[in-house]
């Protein structure tokens, strides 16, 4: 679906009327920019706390803080007219207590104008889901492979082979029973994650899962060859701008060192006015 300058921002309910339909869009934005050009084609825009890692050089995204969603929060709600707009709670800001959760969501949405928020976990999270929702703050589930938990999971792990498929599924029943509005299903099996999507009632949006999930995410630096320092299985590059960026600047390097930039086109002379305007003789 996309968006046009006329048509009414989706909401968390339209989202869930998806279930069954036309397959979800989502990517990432971390900037104004990127959030004007996602927002023309996307049902739901995602401030991921995988903003530490694309742009400030993080190795994992455990050192983003509260106040780094915000401000980036901030800056793509500029750009999103159309496309529901989730930020992710960032790690140490909701897994202390329901109330811990609710202090910082309710923050996050009243500072950046969001229409949810993302929190990772299934079971173990569904009391601060359900306490979250029933106090009107739409949640979006995060499963699987949890990047906040990567710590404890080994690394980046697929989730759910075998036996440990069966929690998962405990997780994806539990964030669903607690009230979540669409759940994230990342890096695990694709019989899974297509069984999943059959037995819950609210949408799953898939990255590393499965064609049958409801909707699709990726992070837009990795589709876009932007962010090159690893690249996921799950990720396709749609182009690849990082080459064509550095093309490009060694092409102004090269000019600006042999004095063919700027050329007469780029400079101003004494006919010219301060703004560019010709002056009248």
């Amino acid at each position: 679906m996309s968006a046009t300058k006329q048509a009414a921002a989706l909401t968390p309910l339209d989202i869930v009327e998806r279930k069954n339909g036309a397959p979800l869009v989502c990517l990432t934005a971390y900037t104004t920019p990127m959030a004007r050009l996602v927002d023309r084609h996307c049902d739901v825009v995602l401030v991921g706390d995988s903003v530490g890692m694309v742009l400030h050089g993080l190795t994992s995204t455990l050192g983003v803080s509260l106040e780094m969603m915000i401000m980036h929060g901030k800056a793509v709600r500029r750009g999103v007219a159309h496309a529901l707009m989730v930020v992710d709670m960032p790690f140490g800001s909701y897994e202390e207590s329901p109330e811990q959760a609710f202090r910082n969501a309710s923050r996050v949405m009243a500072e950046t104008g969001c229409a949810a928020v993302k929190l990772e976990g299934g079971a173990t999270m569904a009391p601060t889901i359900r306490f979250l929702a029933d106090r009107g703050i739409p949640v979006m589930a995060h499963i699987g492979l949890t990047p906040q938990a990567v710590n404890a999971l080994g690394g980046y792990r697929v989730q759910g082979r075998g036996e440990d498929g069966h929690r998962i599924t405990r997780d994806a029943d539990a964030a669903a029973a607690a009230g979540a509005f669409a759940v994230v299903l990342e890096k695990i099996p694709e019989p899974l994650a297509r069984g999943i999507t059959t037995d819950i009632d609210i949408p799953t949006i898939g990255i590393g899962a499965s064609a049958a999930c409801d909707g699709q995410i990726l992070v837009v630096d990795d589709m876009l060859g932007v962010f090159t320092d690893f690249r996921p299985r799950f990720v396709k590059r749609y182009a690849e701008l990082a080459q064509e960026a550095e093309i490009a600047i060694a092409n102004y390097a090269r000019e600006v060192r042999e004095r063919r930039f700027p050329a007469q086109t780029h400079i101003f002379d004494e006919a010219l006015g301060v703004d560019g305007v010709e002056t009248s003789s």
